[in-house]
């Protein structure tokens, strides 16, 4: 039992036995005691003032005096304006290291039994992944560690959005100007290599809407339909969707590829599968380079027709209604919501059509306990209708439904990314910038000089890849934030690197304890812990909970600011004791073996942000 836990029952029953008062034990407040004052943990006493009928000084004395007597883990107490301090035993602690040393699974729970299903990334198919989504994959993949190191089996799915004008409008480019062209024989990674015929479709039309503006036709239609207040300018501004819609040669071509894909044309379809395998083997090198997996994929293809069944469901029960021109739509204006529609009058699905079915598809398949959604917060409104809805219609799995919403990043301004549409940073870019300026700084330190060429090469690619992934996870998922690339690499900062390299560190000094045959087994004689020593054991001793935590309010930031935590205190045990030439053997060995645990959990902390801790650096 967490020694925090074990306080929290010692007093209750502490207060029932002097007091004759209840008290619930998870009410107890017991926090770490500041460093001007001595001991480990302090008890809030002040709850307990009016049962003890005492000063608060008289009931902590009381109180410690009983929880002294009768708790083995406590080894003194002392009283501070009315906070009880406990100081705990160096056996306790002794224990503690010990168990996390023996347990390469400590901080870990055992299987619950329950089952929860994160669904991340969800690219479209006409370009690649971009800065966005790597956030996205990010906090969906370190969530799913998470939560499978608390005990639930985990689901990791993703739905790829496969069909549409979008993906259209790449194929009909590279069918128009592509002239054969393949990944192959340009040398263009494949994913990108689509991703270039939209941007091309994109300027094509823009160079159509400008001469189509010059006509009489857009004359016409400007004099007809432009407000008062409006010039040419801003109405064409404002107009560009419609035109393309409308009068568009480019927009009529992509609409009648679209309606040849839903009617099957063999053409068409083998074209929308050649394109679209290009870019799946463009993600899959992309998720390899992050580290990341999926278990089920769902392609909005299969999915875009499903949820008419559940508006028929939902209109028998009257959760629906239908206006009068046949549309169906959900009233949630006393939920703090408005009406939403969720069939077109013409029979069409929306988007939320298709999310409810699949929902229930997923559910029917799945069976899992939870349902957590990786999405941006600009769809923030469009989960709130969408899980609003599924309740009303009384699906089972309502409950368990969660959006993960995470803020925009970006680059710093005059960041020196490249980007392929002016506007948007490609993953694969990112992900080459961060290896680069690794090696650049490894190299300017002259680290690592005894590893081969391969080594050397993985040793800069896990420092690039972590310091990406730490600084992207070590910002909770609802703020926006600033991606810097020079500054995530940084050794002296909140970074992966700073975090790396105290792990580099401790496995130095574990080579040496097997060069040099040193027994760590006397570190339990060691007597008279040092705070530095303590700190680093109550932070080893909070991993569970701050893990548990992490899993319960979906926020990896709790692991990646603890490892941070956890780092800074070791380096701070380094600079202030002697570890190697400690003053007796059996403080070596305790050092040694603190260390090890330390290594131990940075290692398990770090792996469940998806981050690989070098051996060198």
């Amino acid at each position: 039992m967490n020694i925090v836990t074990t306080l929290q029952n010692a007093v209750s029953q502490a207060v029932e036995q002097l007091y004759g008062d209840s008290t619930e034990s998870s009410k107890v407040l017991v926090n770490p005691t500041p460093p001007d004052f001595t001991g480990d943990y302090s008890i809030v006493i002040f709850p307990f003032v009016k049962v003890a009928k005492k000063s608060p000084d008289a009931a902590a004395a009381e109180i410690g005096a009983h929880l002294t007597e009768y708790i083995s883990e406590i080894k003194s107490f002392n009283v501070v304006k009315g906070f009880l301090n406990l100081e705990i035993s160096d056996t306790y602690w002794q224990g503690l290291l010990q168990s996390v040393v023996a347990d390469p699974s400590f901080g870990r729970l055992p299987k619950n039994g329950k089952k929860v299903m994160v669904e991340y990334s969800s690219p479209n198919t006409n370009k690649p992944l971009h800065l966005g989504h790597i956030r996205n994959i990010l906090l969906g993949s370190s969530c799913s560690s998470i939560l499978e190191a608390v005990g639930y089996e985990v689901v990791k799915t993703q739905i790829i959005n496969d069909r549409g004008v979008a993906i259209c409008k790449s194929m009909l480019a590279w069918l128009k100007f592509g002239e054969g062209k393949t990944p192959e024989s340009t040398g263009i990674k494949s994913d990108h290599f689509v991703g270039d015929w939209y941007v091309l479709f994109e300027q094509k039309s823009k160079v159509e809407y400008e001469a189509w503006q010059e006509t009489e036709e857009a004359t016409s239609v400007f004099q007809s339909k432009h407000k008062p207040d409006q010039d040419e300018t801003t109405f064409f501004k404002d107009f560009k969707n419609k035109w393309f819609n409308d009068y568009s040669k480019l927009g009529a071509e992509v609409r009648d590829m679209l309606l040849k894909w839903e009617a099957h044309d063999p053409e068409i379809l083998a074209l929308w599968k050649k394109m679209n395998g290009w870019v799946y083997a463009g993600f899959e090198k992309t998720y390899g380079d992050l580290g990341v997996s999926f278990d089920k994929l769902y392609y909005e293809s299969d999915t875009y027709l499903l949820g008419k069944d559940i508006v028929e469901d939902g209109l028998s029960k009257s959760v629906f209604f239908k206006k009068d021109d046949g549309s169906v739509w959900v009233d949630l204006t006393d939920a703090g919501h408005d009406q939403k529609v969720v069939l077109r009058a013409d029979g069409t699905s929306v988007y939320i059509t298709q999310d409810l079915g699949t929902a229930r598809m997923r559910h029917h398949e799945l069976k899992c306990d939870r349902y957590v959604y990786v999405v941006a917060d600009e769809q923030n409104y469009h989960f709130q209708v969408l899980f609003e809805t599924l309740k009303r219609l009384g699906e089972p799995y309502a409950a368990g439904l969660h959006h993960l919403s995470y803020g925009l990043v970006e680059l710093p301004k005059g960041g020196r990314m490249k980007t392929r549409e002016g506007t948007v940073v490609d993953a694969d870019d990112l992900i080459e910038e961060v290896i680069r300026i690794a090696t650049e700084q490894s190299k300017d330190r002259g680290e690592a000089e005894t590893l081969s060429a391969e080594e050397k090469q993985e040793n800069f690619r896990r420092v690039g890849m972590g310091a990406l992934k730490f600084f992207i996870i070590k910002v909770h998922a609802k703020k926006k934030m600033v991606f810097n690339p020079e500054e995530s690499v940084d050794l002296q900062g909140q970074t992966g690197p700073y975090i790396q390299y105290s792990y580099v560190r401790i496995n130095g000094l574990m080579q040496r304890i097997e060069k040099e045959g040193i027994d760590c087994s006397i570190a339990t004689q060691y007597a008279n812990i040092q705070p530095q020593e303590k700190e680093l054991l109550v932070a080893l001793l909070d991993y569970s909970s701050v893990v548990q935590k992490a899993a319960e309010e979906y926020d990896p930031s709790l692991v990646a600011n603890f490892s941070y935590d956890l780092a800074k205190k070791y380096h701070r045990f380094w600079h202030d004791l002697s570890v190697f030439s400690a003053e007796t053997p059996e403080a070596r060995a305790f050092r040694l073996t603190l260390s090890r645990a330390v290594g131990q959990v940075l290692k398990s902390s770090m792996g469940l942000l998806g981050v690989e801790m070098p051996e060198r650096m």
